[in-house]
This record gives C-alpha cells, structure tokens and sequence, in this order.
C-alpha cells in the first residue's frame, strides 16, 4: 500500500523520542554537580538550571514532533479498529496536550522544590497528565485483550503501564539516593509510548472499525 503523508507523520515520534533521549543524556553536561541517579529530569529544564540553555536546544524536536505526531494517529485511527482504542487513543493526545502546554508555562522555579505558585502548577500539571496516562493506557490495553487486531497497541500499552508503574512505586521505595533511575522510568513512558503509536501509524494498513 502507498504510504500518505499521515503515514509518514508517524515517524515524528520516533524523532520526539531521540530528542528527548539527547536532552536527558547530554543536559547534565552544562549542570555543574547534577547527579542523574538521584535527581529528576525536571531539574534539568527548571527555569535557574544552568543546564535549561541546552535543554531547549537538544529537546527542541520533541517539542516540535510530540504533539503533530499524535494528532496524526488521532486522524490515522478515525474509521479504524475500535472505539475503544480510539477514545483511549484520544485521551492520550489530551494527555499530550496538557503536558507539552501545562510544562511549558509551569517549569518548576527551581531545582527541586520551592513551593511557589509556579512549582505548584507544575505539580498539577504532572497530576492530570499521570491520571490521563493511566487511563488511556488502561483503556488501550483492553482494548488489546478484546480484539487480536488491536493486540499490538495492547501490548505497548502493558509495557508503558509497567514502566509508568516502575517508577511510582519506586519513587516511594528506593532511597532518595536513587531516585533519578526509577523517576525516569515514568518520564519515557509516556515519550516511548507515543512514538509506539507512531510507529503503529507508518505501518498501518486500513481496516474497518469494528
């Protein structure tokens, strides 16, 4: 089958995804003293990080080829496998949505956290963007396990449920000491997922909602 301009839209996740991955890995390099086994990655982009310049820089793909990449699968999917699939499809770009704008106007003020207002906004910002996760990521899953021909989408799903998981329960069980390793486990959940989707997207092949 000849691949649309939608389909090739998908591979914008996959180049999200790279650069996200750069700007955790080489940030800390401009962040004197920033130890990525303990500390967020959220330290790297906060508004005095001494790292934020080239933050900007190396993730400034993943800002531009996040959200277009999920809007594509949302137009991708539209006739396509099943409801269930889509609505959780559709929740979450409002996921995505509410990240790449609750983020960008909320960094934390600080390393850490300093409770102002901002660091409180970004708090909630991470909340929404945790409980849409889960539910969109729920709802794909079953729709994974109803029918075979959602059974990838499933399984991707499953995996970045686990790792979303990984990373909650063991921000609350490692020490502190270690905090940064299973923090990130949640960070690239949600990026890994998205290229995921994106992936499924360049690959797709019609077929009939169901």
């Amino acid at each position: 089958m000849k691949k649309s301009l939608i389909h090739y839209c998908g591979l914008l996740g996959l180049v999200s995804l790279l650069s996200y991955t750069a700007a955790v890995v080489f940030s800390p390099l401009a962040y004197p003293g920033y130890d990525p086994m303990a500390q967020a990655v959220s330290d790297l982009s906060a508004a005095n990080a001494p790292s934020l310049p080239l933050w900007n820089r190396l993730s400034s793909l993943y800002n531009a080829c996040e959200i277009p990449c999920v809007m594509m699968v949302c137009v991708g999917i539209q006739g396509r496998k099943t409801r269930l699939l889509r609505v959780g499809i559709y929740v979450f770009a409002a996921m995505e949505w509410v990240s790449a704008v609750g983020f960008r106007i909320f960094p934390l003020s600080d390393s850490g956290y300093a409770g102002t207002f901002q660091d409180r906004m970004h708090i909630l910002t991470t909340a929404l963007v945790v409980i849409l996760s889960l539910v969109s990521l729920i709802l794909i899953i079953l729709a994974g396990i109803r029918n075979k021909g959602c059974r990838s989408y499933g399984i991707c799903a499953a995996v970045a449920l686990g790792m979303m998981l990984v990373g909650a329960l063991g921000m609350n069980l490692v020490d502190a000491a270690y905090f940064g390793i299973v923090e990130r486990f949640s960070v690239f959940a949600a990026t890994g997922f998205n290229a995921a989707l994106g992936i499924h997207l360049f690959l797709q092949k019609d077929q009939p909602a169901t």
